[in-house]
């Protein structure tokens, strides 16, 4: 009897991860491939796929899972996978999270808003929908959002055991960080028991995403003067979208004393000002917005605030406030990316 629930015409039932740096899903690959070798005696591998390893950069994690009489030959990227687990919504902008994705399969998202939203903007016609906030599990337990959306996935792939999971996390962290152990497995089961599905009926004869595969945009005849980097976060484009991991500080210009603590501890001068006169008609600079393109959600800047003035919102909801800045001051680079 087979236990994997699916496989293609080679035999295997294969994940892709989709995330940016600093998420811990090049880790969360090997843990997942580790589980279905050691803990189900089947055959498996894993291997990511990222360019610079800095935060805010794109990475994949593969998996492929097979029967133990069947072997892996293909090391190749997953094109075709039965489920792929979205770490950060801003891979939207810049990348297909769900290229190749089979017409019955899985997609997992990190986020907090509803299921159509996030369809929509998936662009995702049928086939099942998982959402998991892994970001809020994460920071009220002090952990990863890693560890929140293995327990998701623990919870997709029912065919592997999540106490095996479990026993690994305390094998992991209990000689040198025993305080993380218990947070760690919190989270895990948080993931597993939090996340929730919505399947869109597929009909007869749907055929799956079609995959497409980036292209490098610039080559040896087509580079810049130089060897110029022009992607992402370089002196060419500045933007610093990419590295946050899901919070931004949030302005209240009526709560603002206009003090530029917030100024003097930001790395990316994100801030905004303007010239004007005080109560008195002295002239002065004034607080206005804050630059989203360039803001990398670091909160510095609410920690140094000595009022109400900035506090810290979820990325996605904080697309309106962002709107509302770019239209107020039409001069900003852009809103939240």
């Amino acid at each position: 009897m087979s236990i994997l629930p699916k496989k293609n015409e080679l035999g295997f039932f294969e994940i892709r991860l989709e995330s940016i740096g600093g998420l811990g899903a090049n880790l969360a690959g090997k843990m997942l491939a580790e589980a279905g070798v050691l803990g189900l005696g089947l055959n498996g591998s894993n291997f990511s796929s990222y360019g610079s390893e800095k935060k805010g950069s794109p990475v994949k994690s593969f998996i492929r899972y097979c029967e133990p009489g069947v072997e892996i030959r293909d090391h190749s990227p997953i094109e075709q996978p039965h489920i792929v687990a979205v770490f950060h919504e801003a891979l939207y902008k810049t990348v297909d999270v769900v290229s190749g994705l089979n017409a019955d399969g899985i997609a997992l998202v990190n986020t907090a808003r509803e299921f159509d939203e996030v369809r929509r903007d998936l662009k995702l016609k049928y086939g099942t929908l998982a959402i998991v906030d892994a970001l809020t599990i994460a920071v009220e337990e002090k952990t990863k959002v890693n560890t929140a959306m293995l327990g998701a996935l623990y919870r997709i792939c029912d065919f592997l055991d999540p106490d095996s999971m479990r026993n690994v996390i305390r094998k992991t962290f209990e000689k040198k960080y025993p305080h993380l152990v218990e947070p760690n497995i919190r989270t895990f089961d948080r993931g597993f028991n939090e996340v929730q599905f919505k399947t869109y009926e597929v009909p007869a004869g749907a055929e799956g995403k079609s995959f497409t595969r980036p292209l490098p945009q610039l080559g040896y005849l087509t580079q810049e003067l130089g060897g110029v980097m022009t992607t992402q976060a370089n002196s060419i484009l500045k933007d610093l979208s990419g590295s946050r991991q899901g919070f931004l500080p949030q302005f209240q210009q009526d709560k603002c004393i206009n003090c530029a603590a917030c100024d003097n501890v930001c790395p990316d001068y994100c801030f905004v000002w303007a010239a004007g006169e005080d109560k008195k008609g002295r002239k002065q600079m004034f607080l206005k917005g804050i630059d989203y393109q360039y803001c990398k959600g670091c909160l510095k800047c609410v920690e140094a605030c000595p009022t109400d003035a900035l506090g810290d919102l979820r990325e996605m909801i904080g697309y309106a406030e962002a709107n509302r800045v770019k239209q107020n001051f039409p001069y900003l680079a852009g809103g939240i990316s």
